[in-house]
Order: structure tokens, then C-alpha cells, then sequence
């Protein structure tokens, strides 16, 4: 079975550390090419393959359209401009280079529990997607998303490298890599919880066509964004909050980030700011699957038609996160 979704593509979320090799979600410390790395096999995880059964839940679960009729996978980057939702998500990465930084010593953690405290203080819903390193290096920490009610999970890849080229120093994962690395954060996601959503957020948020085709065997809905927060690596709570508040749209797709650490340790101390600011300004926060499921809502007397994505260059990756 084959779960998709719909949408148009993002915008750059953040930039990159030149002292680190860090990217703008975090890097492998690689000199951008081609990146390789190690992901658990379908027996290893007992997942599912290509060309087997999808990702996320059954059928129906969770709203999806069709990929594009291309044999790529579709984006949603955000929903409907005439009604007042705004979906908050969430990344989380792990890449080598940042487990090096932890068993250094240098980094203390790279998953912001605060940022959690305050979801649940305000009973925000939200959208989490986790990196299978992570997943793996934090599982008190995702099996307390996966039980709490307000969030909904989806991957963020296995190994945070590149699925795009110039994607932030991140590296470049070959394409024949890329379908087996959703699988296997998949099926780490599977061991918290048996209903993970089919969603998808590309490493960086950079893609190509290349990749989309290459995931779109694995029925993954991919989720894009079109407003950044700008919480990684900021050093300004009031930067965060004015830069959210200020391009905020009916519809939009937030991007901001769980890891804390050196990468983004201001989020949790700027998201009462931007949760009561978009409240106050009428709007209603939901996960992405609810913003997906009313944007393919037909309004009363008349059809609506759901557009998919515009695709990028095969060379070039118009969104980054």
C-alpha cells in the first residue's frame, strides 16, 4: 500500500556553522560528495522493504494523496491561505559528527526535553520528526513523544546525510542508499510506536527530483515547510519569535528544532512567546496530519483541486531545514 501527500516546496530554514561542519538541522562533519553510512537491514529492524508493504500506518490512517503520476513522491509544504491553522513541527538530528561531539564531552545532549515541558504546559500539537540515530541515542525521550497524545511522529531520515547535493555540508547520500535509509529510521520508529505517520522530512530539507523519486517506493508523504523559524544556531530569543510571528500565514508550516545542544538551545525559551503570539492573532495550531486533511476539504459549493509540489532541478534543492 502506498500512503503520499500533497503540497508545494519550502524555503530555506537555516544556515551552517562554518567552525563545525555542522549544517543547518546538523552535519556529518564531512566535506561535501558522497556520504555513505551503515543502516540497520529489514532483518536487523524487521521492517518492511522496497517494493513490500509502506511506511507509517495503514491505509486511511493518516490523510495521503497519490504521488505524482510521475513515480515521485509529493510535497506539502503547507496548507490552505484561507483558513486560520498553522502546524508547528519539529526536527531532530543526529549525525557522527554530533555523536562524537557527545562522547567528547563537548555536547552535553542533543535532545531538549524543555522544548517538550513547554508543548505539553501550553497543550500544544505538534509534529515530530526524528532521525534515526536519535531515535536510537534518546529512547526515553522518543517513547515520551510517541505516548503523549499531543504529538504525532514521523522520520527525518536514518543517518541526517544529504539526500541532495550542496545541502549544507551534509554530505550525499547515493540514490540506490536513499529508500533503505527511510526504511530503516522507520522501522526504529516502529519499535515506539505502531502507528507512525507516513510523513517524511528530507535531511536539510534538500531535495531533487532524484530523490523524490528514489522515496516514492516507500509511500512516504513528504513534509516540507514554508516558514523557518530560524531557531538553529540563534542566538536571539526575540529574532526567533519576531521572525515566526512575522511571516506567519494561513496555512503555514513551521519548522523548528528538538535537539538544544549547540545547535538550537533557544527554541524552548522562545516558543511560549510564539505559541501565545499566534494564538492571540486567531490562529489554530494542529499537527500536519489535520492540516493536510483540511486542506483537501471541499469547500461548500464548489470542487477543489489539491496541487502537488512544483519539482526542483535535479541539480538544485529549493528548501533546506
Amino acid at each position: 500500500m502506498v500512503l503520499a501527500g500533497i503540497g508545494v516546496a519550502g524555503l530555506a530554514a537555516c544556515g551552517q556553522r562554518a567552525d563545525s561542519g555542522a549544517g543547518a538541522h546538523n552535519s556529518v562533519g564531512a566535506v561535501q560528495g558522497r556520504a555513505t553510512t551503515t543502516v540497520p537491514t529489514t532483518s536487523d529492524a524487521g521492517g518492511s522493504s522496497v517494493g513490500g508493504s509502506s511506511v507509517g500506518g495503514p491505509r486511511g490512517t493518516f490523510p495521503h494523496l497519490l504521488p505524482d503520476g510521475n513515480g515521485r513522491a509529493p510535497v506539502f509544504s503547507h496548507g490552505r491561505r484561507d483558513e486560520p491553522l498553522v502546524a508547528l513541527t519539529f526536527d531532530s538530528n543526529l549525525t557522527d559528527y554530533m555523536i562524537r561531539e557527545l562522547d567528547r564531552g563537548t555536547v552535553r545532549s542533543f535532545a531538549n526535553t524543555t522544548v517538550i515541558d513547554v508543548l505539553d504546559r501550553y497543550q500544544v500539537p505538534a509534529t515530530m520528526f526524528l532521525s534515526g540515530k536519535w531515535v536510537e541515542r534518546y529512547p526515553q525521550v522518543t517513547m515520551r513523544l510517541a505516548t503523549d497524545p499531543l504529538f504525532e511522529l514521523g522520520s527525518h531520515s536514518y543517518a541526517h546525510v544529504g539526500f541532495a547535493p550542496r545541502c549544507y555540508g551534509l554530505g550525499l547520500l547515493p540514490p540506490s542508499e536513499m529508500a533503505p535509509d527511510v526504511l530503516a529510521s522507520f522501522q526504529v520508529l516502529a519499535r515506539f510506536t505502531a502507528h507512525p505517520t507516513p510523513y517524511f522530512r528530507f535531511p536539510g530539507g534538500c531535495y531533487t527530483n532524484q530523490a523524490l523519486a528514489a522515496v516514492e517506493p516507500t509511500g512516504v508523504t513528504v513534509i516540507e515547510y514554508d516558514l523557518p523559524s530560524g531557531d538553529a544556531f540563534s542566538h536571539s530569543v526575540p529574532a526567533i519569535v519576531q521572525t515566526t510571528l512575522s511571516h506567519v500565514q494561513d496555512g503555514s508550516v513551521v519548522v523548528l528544532h528538538l535537539t538544544g545542544g549547540n545547535t538550537a538551545p533557544l527554541t524552548a525559551d522562545a516558543l511560549p512567546a510564539i505559541v501565545t503570539g499566534l494564538r492571540a492573532r486567531g490562529f489554530e495550531l494542529v499537527r500536519v496530519s489535520e492540516l493536510i486533511a483540511r486542506s483537501q476539504r471541499v469547500p461548500p459549493g464548489g470542487s477543489r483541486a489539491v496541487s502537488q509540489a512544483p519539482q526542483p532541478a535535479v541539480t538544485d534543492h529549493p528548501a533546506a531545514g
